[in-house]
Order: structure tokens, then sequence, then C-alpha cells
């Protein structure tokens, strides 16, 4: 890919990215825009790199009336906040010293420095706004029309410098890569007792990107013959990925959007004390925790009913999770993507209406016709009347009795 021109894309039209670049001047597009550009998906976040000093980018912005939002100034990091969306502008870039998690860094207005800091070889291309010229300092051109995912330099000095990046390895591995560099593999493979230095939001962040990666059922088999999961989620074995492989068929065969919590769902045992201690190891929202926990039980009955109890979206994870004959589970998936859940036509006061005192009695008997009306289906109101009618005539002669 030598000699290689950004080509035209959406993103360089932005509204303000133009009058932004004029006013930095010393600017390229770096890292996934023109990664992403160059190999013809979209693009959504924006950053671009400059050898300005933070402080100077802040004055300038300031200055041409663009908002400049301090989000990492101590690491050179500055958000343009523009009409066509934000642009982190940062500036050159070396690293003075870094544990693993964190780093301190110096500015510096060499580019090969900035790109020498990065972590994958296909992450550290620039581009020239104007011209569209590609600034390639160690081969990415190359290794993105391989598609190889590849560390810049030593990759256990890339590991030290950042525990994160034995995820990112296998997260691009699984996005982009078709091939795994040898060396990066290995030093991933060492050195992923690294991982359990870094706080679960990162993990967390990193692991559900991956398993929605085009080619995650692969790379997540890699990881785990590979050991890379056992210090932090040791409950993920061989097992999760066959069922991880069975549900991504699954949900081909759906043409279903892919869930990351489903995915997790997958990979774990299906027992509810092991998807609360993963929930809480990975620090997942409390919306996300429901969903994974409500996913790991095991599937039965009828899809309508479960779907009208639990929400059609939780219904679907349970039975693209189940062992259901294939065609059965398809068909039922296809189904609940279109059902609209009923309302049941019946309320107390209909019931109170029919002779029923004010009371628990109500209640109770409120819940046998809807049990009933789920066991028949979900027929009509005029069914569901017929219903009501029989179940009010019992509980009296029931009270009459007693």
């Amino acid at each position: 890919m030598g000699g290689v021109i950004l080509p035209d894309a959406e993103w360089r039209h932005r509204a303000g990215l133009a009058h932004l670049i004029e006013t930095l001047g010393a600017v390229r597009f770096v890292g996934g825009s023109v990664r992403d550009t160059l190999l013809g998906i979209p693009v959504s976040d924006l950053d671009v790199a400059t050898p300005l000093p933070p402080q100077r980018v802040v004055e300038l912005l300031k200055g041409a009336g663009i908002r400049a939002v301090p989000t990492g100034i101590g690491h050179g990091t500055i958000t343009a906040v523009l009409e066509g969306g934000p642009v982190e502008v940062t500036t050159l870039r070396r690293d003075v010293s870094t544990d693993g998690r964190r780093a301190t860094v110096a500015f510096t207005d060499d580019w090969r420095e900035d790109a020498a800091r990065r972590d994958f070889t296909i992450n550290a291309l620039y581009a020239d706004p104007a011209t569209g010229a590609i600034f390639d300092y160690f081969g990415g051109l190359a290794d993105l029309e391989a598609r190889h995912v590849r560390f810049i330099g030593d990759p256990l000095q890339r590991i030290a410098e950042d525990h994160l990046r034995i995820l990112r390895f296998f997260r691009f591995l699984a996005r982009f890569g078709d091939v795994a560099d040898p060396a990066g593999l290995e030093a991933c493979t060492a050195r992923s007792r690294d991982l359990m230095a870094l706080s679960r939001e990162r993990i967390r962040d990193e692991l559900l990107k991956l398993l929605i990666a085009r080619d995650a059922v692969r790379v997540v088999e890699l990881m785990i013959a590979r050991g890379i999961f056992a210090p932090v989620l040791p409950e993920i074995d061989a097992e999760g990925a066959e069922r991880l492989a069975r549900l991504a068929a699954a949900e081909a065969a759906s043409a279903l959007p892919l869930d990351p919590i489903r995915r997790l769902a997958a990979l774990i045992p299906h027992d509810a004390k092991a998807g609360e201690a993963i929930g809480a190891r990975l620090k997942l929202s409390n919306a996300e925790r429901k969903a994974l926990l409500s996913a790991l039980v095991p599937f039965r009955g009828s899809p309508y009913a479960l779907a009208y109890r639990i929400g059609t979206r939780a219904a679907i994870d349970r039975i693209l999770l189940s062992d259901w004959e294939p065609f059965d589970r398809d068909l039922a998936v296809r189904h609940l993507g279109h059902w609209e859940v009923p309302v049941l036509p019946l309320s107390g006061g209909a019931l109170v209406e029919r002779g029923l005192s004010k009371g628990p009695e109500v209640a109770r008997t409120l819940r046998l016709v809807e049990e009933q009306w789920i066991a028949e289906r979900f027929p009509d109101a005029a069914r569901v009347a017929e219903l009501a009618d029989a179940a009010v005539a019992q509980a009296l002669r029931s009270a009459s009795s007693a």
C-alpha cells in the first residue's frame, strides 16, 4: 500500500473541521480515522495530532471561537467541540515513565517519536488534512493490507507500558486481523497475569468491545487456549467458547444485532452465582447485571409467555442461549422480533363490578385470569370476559362455602 493517499470520506467534511485545521495549522489526522478510512469502514471518533503545546492549542481555539475542553490536558489532549462533533487534539508526546496502568509523558515536536509510543503499527498512521498524504513510520500500511496485528517495537515493552494492550491486541485481532503476530501473541500469553493490575472497568470496556467484533468467536477460542482470561475471569473455559460459537451461529441465522452482555452470558457457566460474581467483578451497570443474570436462566415453556413476563429482548436472549433445535429457535426469535407484547384487557375494578369485594381476593382472581389468558395464547377481550366471569363465580362460591 506504499504511496497511498487517504481517500475522501464523509467525516472529512464535518461541520467546523476545516476551521479547526486552519486555526491550528500544524495538524495531522491520526489513528482510527486513518486506519478505518483506508479499510473502507465508518469512522466514529476523530483524533488529530499537533506539535503545538496544549496551552497554545487552547489559546488558538478560544481565539477562533471554538470551545476547548481540557479533557486530558496533563497528557496533552484537548477536546475541540465542533458543530459536526467533538475532535480530540493531542500534542505529540513521548513516554517518560510507565507503570502498566498510566504513563508520564513529555511533549515533543517529533512525529516519529509520537508514533513510537503507540501500541500497534496500524494505529500509528498519520495523514495530512490538505493532501491526504500518509505518514507511516513502522510499516502500518503493509500490516493493514495483510490484516496483520503487530506491536510497534518490542511487544513485552509495549505491554509493560500499558497492560491493557494485552486485551487490545486480541480486540484488534478480532476486529481487523487475519494474522496474529507470533511475537505479540507469545508476549500476551507470557504476561497475561499483568491484567490483574488493571482496573476492572478498563477490562470490562475492552472485553465488551471484543465480544462483538467480527471475528470474536475465533479470537476468544485463541484467548482461552492461551490462558488469557484465567487471571481475571477464570470461569471462562473451553465450554464457554463452544457456547459462544453456537450463539454466534444463532445470531447470524436470526439476523440480530450483536449484544455484548448476551455474548458474555454465553461465555460463563449458566449459574446465577457465577453471573453475580462476574457482574460485580467487572463492575457492570445495574441494567447490564440484570440482563446478564436473566440470560443465564435456562429457557423453558412458551416463548410468548416468557416475553410477556420478562420482555421481548430478555426472552430472545434466553432462547438464543438455549439448546432448542435451531429451526424452532430461529422461528421463535423471528416471530418475537415482530410481536407486540399484549396488555391484559381486564382490571381489578372490572372484577369488583362482577361482585368481588375489594381486597386480596381481587388480586388473586386477576392473577388466575391472567394465567389462563397466557396459557390460551392471549385471546381477545371477549374471551377474557368469559374467563373473568368464570373466575369470579368460582371465587364467590368458595367464599360462600367457607
